[in-house]
């Protein structure tokens, strides 16, 4: 999705006049140095995460841009690391309807339409033209190891209703990073959010992708896609298949069988795994790697996660960070995994399910996760 050039004006203004906000940097710390992390206002964005190796070395283990003005400009738009609203992933068509109904047909009662960005014209992806990534959130506190930013999406992208929202990113003593979302709304609509993070725990100190990362997911079901990632209102059980890493293995392990499962020409996964337990102190996903030592385990209390391997960053021709050995070289393919904690994909169009993602007056809608770091023995 390109940016627009209304956005692109807003970014450059911001900077020749030396303003900071949406671009301001907070920088948290957990007490025991064992975790830090830095956010901009620009979609509560984070843009560092520091995290401790088997060598007690700190390495920075999420992807982004040393200029943080290229979350607003970059064309290429890999959504690095935001909240993703005020609807993650896809919508069918770019329409739903309140009740939901199957394959609502606009102009109609109750019928809504978002702009189509993604399939050719015929999905919206992660909120519309310009989502809450790319919205310029407020910082409302913040202390040494938190930060709390606010965001009113008044009624945009074709959405019904105003929604406020307040994200909350919390590092702790033990490696621990802590995001929250709590929104409220002033009408009946559609609320699931993301939040958008590529991992890769080496930082291309070792290794120069993500391949030979190792991935565990709780989960016994896939949800099935239409050619446009749109479900079909099935599930695939995962036995015998390429989804099938309920047991722990190298993100590559049956590569061969994954061509064309995150669009054509691609090789790797952009799908949507519904875990098998409900919220727990158990973690959903872990995933790490042996050349850092680094070992992710989350917790949610959304139903689902999806995971995107990112073969077309290697099409894009984004520099690497600095920390990551850019600008010279590039993010390539499989940079990156995007592991995006969410609810059922397009459930606002698949009734079927039984899954409401409806919230108004009388429904809050939360959003929590937590990223449990350490290291290998």
């Amino acid at each position: 999705m390109f940016v627009t050039t209304a956005l692109a004006v807003l970014a450059l203004s911001l900077v020749s006049a030396g303003e900071p906000w949406p671009f301001d940097i907070t920088t948290i710390s957990a007490p025991d140095g064992s975790i830090s992390a830095k956010f901009v206002s620009v979609g509560a964005t984070l843009t560092e995460l520091w995290v401790l190796d088997k060598f007690g070395k700190a390495r920075d283990v999420v992807l982004g841009y040393d200029d943080n003005t290229k979350l607003l400009t970059d064309p290429a738009h890999p959504v690095f690391n935001p909240i993703v609203g005020r609807y993650a992933n896809r919508i069918k068509n770019g329409t739903f309807s309140i009740p939901i109904t199957k394959d609502p047909q606009p102009p109609g009662p109750n019928v809504y339409h978002t702009p189509l960005n993604d399939a050719d014209g015929q999905a919206t992806l992660h909120g519309g033209t310009i989502g809450w990534d790319r919205r310029n959130w407020t910082v409302v506190s913040k202390s040494k190891s938190s930060v709390t930013y606010h965001h009113l999406d008044a009624a945009d992208e074709g959405f019904p209703g105003d929604v406020s929202a307040f994200a909350t990113h919390t590092v702790k003593d033990g490696g621990i990073l802590e995001t929250t979302v709590h929104a409220t709304a002033t009408h009946l609509t559609p609320i699931m959010l993301t939040q958008h993070i590529y991992w890769n725990l080496d930082a291309f100190q070792g290794s120069e992708n993500i391949l030979n990362h190792y991935l565990q997911v709780d989960a016994s079901r896939v949800v099935e896609l239409d050619g446009d990632f749109i479900p079909t209102g099935n599930f695939i059980n995962v036995s015998g298949t390429a989804f099938d890493f309920r047991q722990a293995q190298t993100i590559d392990y049956r590569f061969g069988e994954a061509v064309g499962l995150c669009g054509p020409g691609c090789v790797g996964y952009d799908n949507c795994w519904i875990y098998d337990h409900d919220e727990s102190s158990k973690p959903g996903l872990s995933l790490w790697s042996d050349v850092s030592g680094i070992r992710l385990d989350v917790t949610t209390s959304n139903p689902a996660t999806q995971v995107f391997t990112a073969y077309w960053l290697g099409l894009e021709g984004i520099p690497r960070k600095k920390v990551h050995g850019g600008p010279s070289l590039n993010y390539s393919y499989w940079a990156g995994v995007a592991i995006e904690q969410e609810g059922y994909l397009d459930a606002i169009n698949t009734p079927e399910w039984g899954v409401n993602q409806i919230y108004g007056p009388d429904r809050d809608y939360t959003w929590r996760s937590t990223y449990k770091f350490s290291t290998l023995t």
